[in-house]
């Protein structure tokens, strides 16, 4: 089969499948990714998100205190309330907080019921619940100036990923 510009198409069993759909789904590895069909004005998903972020977390948008054990294997660590609150900016819906055994929150993102948590592989095999979880006030996140500048860090990197390539 010839390459097809845009999306590759292969033939399975007589039938056509989208590769590159089925090979970013096995990839995905974040909470409600399976149903995170929420769209921007663009239409992007969260799955979009996700993949975008994937190129914008770094160790300057990891909180300090888990820095150290940034790595690129897991993007997603110490991102959790700076990624939910940018999102909540694209999405609306609430950002809602699991509470932490050290008295944190992890934080993710609810919009109409639509409930995805694009940092949860940070946690590895753990489960964490989702249920009857308290909303997050975005303005008690960033009562902190280093998070809020992170948040900054952040958003600027996913503009400038998003920005037309010429």
């Amino acid at each position: 089969m010839k390459n097809v510009t845009g999306q590759q198409l292969a033939c399975s069993a007589g039938r056509l499948r989208n590769v590159k759909t089925e090979e970013a789904a096995m990839a995905y590895r974040f909470y409600g990714w399976e149903t995170a069909n929420v769209q921007d004005d663009k239409g992007r998903t969260p799955r979009d998100y996700y993949d975008l972020l994937s190129d914008a977390w770094c160790a300057q948008t990891c909180t300090p205190r888990m820095r150290a054990d940034w790595t690129k294997e897991n993007r997603t660590l110490g991102q959790c309330s700076i990624t939910a609150f940018l999102l909540q900016d694209i999405y609306g819906g609430k950002v809602y907080g699991i509470p932490l055994k050290d008295g944190g929150f992890h934080c993710f993102n609810d919009v109409d019921g639509c409930v995805f948590d694009l940092t949860k592989e940070q946690f590895g095999e753990t489960r964490l619940d989702y249920a009857n979880c308290q909303e997050q006030d975005r303005s008690v996140h960033f009562a902190k100036e280093e998070k809020r500048m992170r948040y900054e860090l952040l958003k600027e990197r996913l503009m400038h990923l998003m920005e037309p390539k010429e």
